[in-house]
């Protein structure tokens, strides 16, 4: 009789630790994700996207760069931080990024995007406003290979730039030259090199 009733005892003390166990994954889930307004799982989701879009950007990345790795801040759902392998894999904000180096991790998510956007819409060209001044000429290389690449995959890629060193790496060439009275002339050149004047 003692048996049965400690094993009744043992039983009773099981279930209430899986029921405890299991009311703690429901607390730990409304802690995440649980507000009136839903804007805890508003932030959540957000996070989760964008943990997904730094793996993607990450891909692009280390065709650009070994040095560095981009991934969400811990406690903080909206904020990318960087991680340097040539520091002990240091982690530090974005912020603290040069010039050259933002251009490269920019470049990254910025085709990261396009990729996470693809899921739903095909994104067929991909426009790219300066920033190649800032690269060393290898960086630039590098960059300008990513971009080929893309390009072999299928997609129209538009760079604006005032960039000299590019004229050698860009077949089809749209030229804006300043004239006269203010106005300009638009020459379209191919990659052989023959200009045509489009217009003013």
């Amino acid at each position: 009789q003692d048996d049965a009733a400690r094993e009744r005892l043992a039983e009773g003390r099981r279930e209430l630790q899986a029921r405890q166990q299991e009311e703690q994954r429901w607390q730990d889930l409304a802690d995440h994700i649980g507000s009136a307004k839903g804007d805890k799982f508003s932030q959540f989701a957000q996070g989760l996207t964008l943990s997904h879009l730094a793996r993607l950007a990450n891909l692009r990345l280390r065709q650009l760069t070994n040095r560095y790795s981009i991934e969400k801040t811990p406690n903080r759902n909206l904020e990318l931080q960087i991680i340097d392998h040539d520091q002990a894999d240091t982690k530090r904000p974005m912020a603290s990024l040069s010039g050259g180096e933002s251009f490269l991790v920019s470049l990254a998510l910025a085709l990261g995007l396009s990729e996470l956007a693809g899921y739903k819409a095909r994104i067929e060209s991909l426009f790219i406003d300066e920033g190649f001044g800032t690269l060393d000429p290898e960086s630039l290389n590098t960059a300008l290979d990513a971009l080929e690449r893309l390009q072999h995959s299928g997609k129209m890629i538009g760079i604006i730039s005032h960039v000299a060193d590019l004229k050698e790496r860009i077949g089809t060439q749209i030229r804006v030259q300043p004239v006269a009275g203010g106005n300009s002339t638009v020459h379209v050149v191919d990659v052989v090199g023959t200009a045509t004047e489009c217009c003013e």
